[in-house]
């Protein structure tokens, strides 16, 4: 792990405050997936399951609640920040605030696709039947429909802590994302401390999870160990279907791009997609936005797409920006939700896109595997849904985090297209490049 250092004194922007780096153990991960499938399966049915699952149901357990602990305190300092960061990009002028404009568009756009479509996904190419062991001793409550009123008063908690001691996530979000903006209109000094606070508070809590997620291979196997005694073979079925039915709503924000770039930016999906094959290919061998930025400017001069606006767009997107986050981490929500026979009301709905618009805000500079757990935990809690098979899922992020970040790059051009299509020939100030 690695934390840039500064000098004592030197004030700084949000967008100047990295994270701490953590390398985690993705590989070793996802083959403890299979690992605790395989022991699972062969186990299954023998005496020796029973003494195995006495000791990997405690160590999954743990490991699981590692995992939750530091969603409230991670997601509270990711949002101050994030939301901060958004602010002052704003204050850069007319460009800065179009495109930040045409981002919460596309955000919003994104959740609302999964809620239309994941459904109709699942009723017609229904979850097989060892599905049910991904749950992973999760259960949801008897779904009550809240009224419109208590719908619309949940909003706002009349006491914070209660709120974050019940994991009301809405109205904890709600008040961070509001905190963020006073913050914002504070002076410069009382500004910077509280934003020094909660980065270095997000940096503490992303080393505690860092440390958790080191511990992923043996708590995924655990868990793991117990889903295949349950479903046996079917439980790689049910991956594969999960795979498959989240990595969909990720391919309908690669099509959004390439609609905003025809529509916005005037440019043909032929010619648009023919100019993003080497980003794309940098996107799929790296899965990382930020490692793909010098191929997106490279497709943006192919496309014709000003430099002036490129330099400046494209590393704003890749410091804000995470187009297929909505609609990703709702399809993973739904998806549980419909294992767990969650009812999913209009309200609850409504509640989980603005959840997951807000929180996509602040796990924009977070690695894939970190970014899983707590973009949707959040979600989840909110819309009443099981947290615990994140715990399982979170061993083959790594595959749907391929077309999520090619869901990103693509999106990221199509927006410096359009933005450049009603950009003034005054020639934009380029932000700097994110760390």
């Amino acid at each position: 792990m690695s934390a840039s250092t500064h000098l004592p004194g030197h004030r700084q922007s949000p967008s100047s405050m990295p994270l701490v780096s953590i390398r985690l153990p993705v590989v070793w991960t996802f083959t403890g997936l299979v690992g605790g499938l395989a022991a699972g399966t062969v186990l299954s049915g023998t005496r020796a399951l029973d003494a195995a699952l006495q000791v990997a149901g405690p160590v999954g357990t743990l490991w699981l609640r590692g995992l939750q602990m530091t969603i409230i305190p991670l997601v509270a300092a990711l949002l101050v920040t994030g939301i901060a960061k958004i602010i002052a990009a704003a204050r850069a002028g007319a460009t800065a605030r179009r495109m930040i404009a045409l981002v919460f568009v596309i955000l919003l756009l994104s959740g609302t696709a999964t809620v239309l479509l994941m459904p109709l996904l699942l009723a017609a190419f229904p979850i097989p039947p060892g599905g049910q062991a991904l749950l992973a001793g999760g259960t949801a409550a008897a779904a009550t429909l809240p009224s419109v009123g208590d719908f619309l008063t949940s909003f706002v908690a009349p006491n914070l802590f209660a709120a974050a001691a019940e994991t009301a996530m809405l109205p904890l979000t709600l008040f961070f994302a509001l905190f963020a903006v006073a913050l914002m209109r504070l002076e410069a000094a009382q500004r910077e401390v509280l934003l020094r606070f909660f980065h270095a508070l997000g940096n503490a809590m992303l080393i505690i999870i860092g440390w958790v997620l080191w511990l992923a291979p043996a708590g995924v196997f655990a868990l793991a160990l117990g889903v295949a005694a349950e479903a046996g073979g079917g439980a790689f079925a049910a991956f594969t279907h999960y795979i498959l039915a989240v990595s969909a709503m990720g391919l309908v924000i690669v099509l959004g791009g390439i609609v905003l770039a025809a529509v916005g930016g005037r440019i043909a999906p032929h010619r648009f997609l023919r100019a993003m094959l080497p980003t794309h290919a940098v996107a799929i061998s790296t899965q990382s936005s930020l490692a793909s930025l010098p191929a997106m400017l490279a497709s943006a001069r192919r496309l014709s797409v000003r430099e002036s606006t490129a330099d400046f767009v494209l590393p704003l997107a890749v410091a804000i920006f995470r187009a297929t986050s909505p609609a990703m981490n709702l399809a993973v929500v739904i998806y549980i939700a419909t294992l767990a026979g969650v009812d999913l009301s209009a309200p609850v709905l409504l509640a989980g896109v603005l959840v997951a618009f807000i929180i996509s805000v602040g796990s924009v500079s977070l690695p894939g595997t970190i970014s899983f757990v707590i973009s949707i935990g959040p979600i989840a809690v909110t819309m009443g849904v099981p947290v615990e098979p994140l715990a399982l899922l979170v061993a083959i992020e790594m595959l749907p985090d391929i077309v999520r970040t090619v869901g990103n790059v693509t999106m990221n051009v199509a927006v410096a297209s359009a933005v450049d299509r009603v950009q003034p020939e005054a020639a934009a100030t380029a932000l700097p490049e994110p760390r």
